[in-house]
């Protein structure tokens, strides 16, 4: 519905500069990417759009990246409105929270939260884009950015100044703006459920929940790897070719945060080696944290493999992390993500390359953006087909629904028996 919605009104004149409007279906696929927080564009956001339109796709991207639930239900609270015990169990979903109870408070908390880093995030980014751009402009750039950076949607308008689809290229060398835009990609990757965990136990780590350890150490852990990976395989390569060696590791350290899943980018990615294009597949495909801002396989489930792999070798019988026991299920849901986003990818991967007669690499990197729900291209997006641009909103949609969502909707339901098969043993690996 507010895909639906967004289309609608992405498709009014009112919403595009220049005569004529825009086809309904690229309408949809905008609408679909914003609401979906992705950032693949069919047309440059600054040149293409009208203020009205830009502030129609902000609204999505906010919307799609705090989540509908949450703010309905924020909305029903004030209202004084009764909120039922179906609503709740939504709720708890949608952030991965761990306890139906609370949850009421925990979506006044998300969207207070929200509502003051994104505000932070835009007095910060004013600071040099009101000296660079105007008081009025910079001012409208800074909020818009500061939304598009928490929400990790990628959309960006700097079209209209460096040139379209240039994305933050004009920022290589701006410490100050690539270090506040990570970390409000960062923060809004995080999870929601995360912040409140930290918020309240502060410093002491030890008391920390099992799930923000996991997330907290992963996610540090991914963006130092990323960037140094990115910075060996590139330097010396025409991404890099004239940047200082601040600037390359900047460029490195931007990309490493902003492939899971802000999509934004401070270098030119079509000309990066095979190899660093492969590094940001596998960033992309992690992505960020459960119940965030963020889409991917969620840094819980990667970690979660790798446990079990360790767990395997080891010899033990339960899969444990930081002096903690996880549940027996856990690693059967995690492979079942891995498996359902690896699949969709490759296959929407091999469809691309052969309709739109690419390089299988760039295939897959345009599907791992989308389904990822990251918004990094290789410029492909714009003149793909119309099976293509449908293939990639269905990706987009599953990316940020979630993969195991996806699946149970479309499932029967079957009555449970306490029965079971016989058991014979098989021999795996």
């Amino acid at each position: 519905m507010i895909v639906l919605v967004g289309t609608l009104l992405l498709s009014l004149p009112i919403a595009t500069r220049g005569p004529g409007g825009t086809p309904i279906s690229d309408c949809f696929f905008t609408a679909t990417s914003a609401t979906c927080v992705t950032g693949l564009i069919r047309y440059d956001t600054a040149t293409h759009w009208t203020v009205f339109g830009q502030l129609v796709i902000l609204g999505l991207i906010q919307i799609g990246g705090v989540g509908f639930m949450t703010i309905a239900i924020v909305i029903m609270a004030y209202t004084k409105q009764k909120i039922g015990l179906n609503q709740r169990l939504i709720m708890q979903n949608s952030i991965s929270a761990p306890q139906i109870g609370g949850i009421v408070r925990m979506s006044k908390f998300i969207v207070l939260g929200t509502l003051v880093i994104e505000g932070l995030g835009m007095v910060l980014l004013s600071v040099d884009f009101i000296p660079r751009f105007g008081l009025g402009k910079g001012l409208y750039y800074s909020f818009f950015h500061a939304i598009s950076a928490f929400c990790n949607a990628g959309f960006d308008l700097m079209g209209s100044e460096t040139g379209t689809f240039s994305s933050l290229t004009g920022f290589t060398g701006s410490w100050y703006v690539n270090i506040v835009l990570m970390l409000l990609i960062f923060i809004g990757g995080l999870g929601f459920f995360v912040w409140y965990d930290l918020l309240s136990k502060r410093l002491r780590v030890k008391k920390y929940n099992l799930q923000s350890k996991m997330v907290l150490s992963i996610s540090i852990a991914l963006v130092f790897l990323g960037a140094v990976s990115i910075f060996f395989l590139e330097n010396g390569h025409p991404m890099f070719q004239g940047l200082k060696l601040s600037e390359k590791w900047a460029a490195s350290f931007f990309q490493s945060v902003s492939a899971r899943t802000a999509g934004f980018n401070t270098t030119d990615l079509s000309i990066m080696t095979e190899g660093g294009k492969f590094v940001m597949i596998l960033l992309m495909f992690v992505g960020g944290s459960t119940g965030s801002t963020a889409g991917g396989v969620k840094t819980t489930t990667f970690w979660v493999l790798c446990v079990s792999i360790f767990t395997t070798f080891r010899r033990k019988k339960n899969v444990e992390a930081f002096g903690r026991r996880m549940e027996e299920s856990i690693t059967r849901t995690a492979s079942c993500v891995f498996m359902t986003y690896l699949l969709l990818t490759t296959t929407a991967a091999v469809l691309i390359s052969a309709i739109e007669e690419v390089p299988m690499m760039t295939a897959l990197f345009e599907s791992v953006s989308a389904m990822a729900t990251v918004g990094l291209s290789f410029g492909l997006t714009p003149r793909v087909t119309m099976f293509t641009k449908l293939l990639l909103a269905f990706l987009m949609l599953c990316g940020r629904v979630g993969s195991v969502t996806m699946l149970l909707a479309f499932s029967s339901e079957k009555r449970v028996t306490n029965s079971r098969l016989p058991l014979e043993k098989i021999q795996v690996g």
